[in-house]
């Protein structure tokens, strides 16, 4: 196995890496496999160690309610019969999100209670079915220069005494305010930053966003009051509907994660030392813990490694990992970057995307990334904070995940110690019956994933995530009756079915 390390080149290569070769099992030896062994998840046994990680397909309603192809979407995973399947991130708040589901408010019970029923019949009852819960903080599209100095700028004495400065002319000390935004814009870019400060200019050029750091804003700086009652209802809600258990959404370049960060400065008691940036994350336990008591399953994604200046490593995951597992968490899934932080400077009128820069590419890397390449990338990490728990005397299962795609992958991980459980997104996405191909001993059938992240710059566009090896087999001119398709028709929706 490739294995990712500090140090190694980073230089991205013309050529893509080769995918690793694949030796698939026979049914008899896959029956004695470690990947399919049952386990314990905190009350739960699992039939396999095999995890298909929550993945956001953009097939919601506006509103965040289930629809028929959210259904057909996870039915499809759930008929090649994973251990465990975990439903995207699912917004706690009642507020505007898209096409991404939510578990906000009683009403959308009847949509995730059918979704659950749709899993179990899909894979007879073999897959266990976890829900992703996640918060989310204000992210703005970033403007046009014009409509930014006009509308969202809030000049100050500051922004007239800069604009005097630069320009040598001291009647921007008392010019009026429409002439002073005027002024500013007219300046041009190489002045700007000059005459903004940091924050205002990131809002010119990324969009605003908000930060957990923002302490002046009310609803900031009450985030840990709020917070742990949101998670305790939506686990509530979740436990209502039928799922099998909750992640908590701590990882990438959203609310709980941010409290987690090195950057992460409050000084309210919820930051500066790791001490205070995991209280909040310990309070949310807490208050779900509570609310859906010791006999339902509680697990977190989280970071091993935030990968940008400044942020986390992997000796604060650890720490984090120990923690929560002293907390009472049923398992610990592990991810990588992901980060608003380092993310590509967007094109105006579209939102920042933080999969995009260096932390984006360590999340979701492809073939191209470095002569490693993407495959077992991650595994380190998950074998660091399993060991830490483990050393604390913790049994807590490790999640470990990144561009595992073969069986001889899978089951050296786990002989390895790196993880517990073995997560697959994109190869699961490319070949939703993968796990039970192998299980079968049927693996030269199995479709395996490129690593081209076609699916990711769909997501980027919030556009209904699918894959392009899906698009390969019909013809776009000649589709066959009832394949359901995107608005434009050029893509499946749906990965073809498969029958043992």
């Amino acid at each position: 196995m490739i294995r990712y390390a500090p140090g190694m080149a980073k230089s991205r290569p013309r050529k893509p890496v080769p995918l690793p070769e694949a030796r698939w099992p026979s049914a008899a030896e896959a029956e004695a496999a470690r990947l399919y062994q049952p386990i314990q998840i905190g009350p739960l046994e699992v039939r396999e160690r095999t995890w298909v990680p929550a993945m956001v397909p953009w097939r919601a309603t506006g509103d965040g309610v289930v629809t028929p192809e959210n259904l057909d979407w996870y039915g499809r995973f759930a008929a090649g019969r994973p251990g465990v399947l975990v439903a995207e991130a699912t917004g706690i708040r009642d507020i505007e999100s898209g096409p991404l589901l939510r578990i906000s408010h009683d009403r959308f019970l009847p949509g995730l209670t059918e979704l659950v029923a749709r899993v179990r019949r899909e894979s007879e009852g073999a897959t266990r079915f976890f829900i992703q819960i996640i918060d989310f903080l204000t992210v703005r599209r970033r403007p046009e220069p014009a409509r930014y100095f006009e509308r969202y700028l809030q000049v100050s004495e500051r922004h007239r005494d800069a604009l005097a400065g630069h320009t040598g002319d001291d009647a921007w000390r008392d010019a009026d305010e429409a002439a002073l935004r005027t002024g500013l814009l007219e300046a041009g870019a190489d002045a700007w930053p000059a005459l903004l400060d940091a924050r205002e200019l990131q809002s010119l050029q990324y969009g605003y966003r908000e930060a957990v750091n923002d302490l002046h804003l009310p609803h900031i700086r009450e985030l840990p009051q709020v917070l742990p009652g949101l998670f305790a209802d939506a686990a509530d809600r979740a436990r209502r509907a039928g799922f099998d258990g909750v992640e908590l959404h701590f990882a990438h370049a959203y609310t709980m994660a941010s409290f987690l960060s090195r950057t992460n400065m409050r000084d309210d008691g919820y930051g500066g030392s790791r001490e205070g940036r995991a209280r909040l994350a310990l309070e949310v336990i807490d208050a779900v813990r509570k609310r859906v008591g010791d006999d339902y399953v509680v697990g977190t994604r989280f970071l091993g490694d935030e990968v940008i200046d400044g942020g986390s490593r992997i000796e604060d995951a650890c720490d984090y990992a120990v923690r929560f597992a002293d907390a009472g968490l049923d398992f610990l899934s592990v991810s990588k970057g992901g980060k608003f932080d380092d993310a590509k400077q967007p094109r105006i009128g579209h939102a920042v995307y933080p999969y995009t820069g260096p932390s984006g590419h360590e999340c979701m890397p492809t073939t191209r990334i470095d002569e490693a390449g993407p495959f077992g990338r991650n595994l380190p990490l998950s074998a660091a904070i399993r060991r830490a728990v483990r050393d604390a005397g913790h049994e807590t299962p490790v999640i470990g995940a990144g561009g595992i795609c073969t069986f001889e992958m899978a089951e050296q991980a786990l002989a390895n110690g790196d993880c517990d459980l073995v997560a697959a997104a994109r190869q699961s996405l490319a070949d939703p019956d993968w796990f039970w191909k192998m299980r079968l001993g049927r693996g030269d059938e199995v479709v395996r994933c490129t690593y081209t992240n076609y699916c990711e710059g769909l997501d980027q566009q919030h556009k209904q995530v699918t894959c392009k090896l899906w698009d390969k087999l019909f013809d776009r001119k000649d589709p066959p009756p009832g394949l359901p398709l995107s608005p434009d028709g050029l893509r499946r929706l749906l990965p073809p079915s498969w029958q043992p």
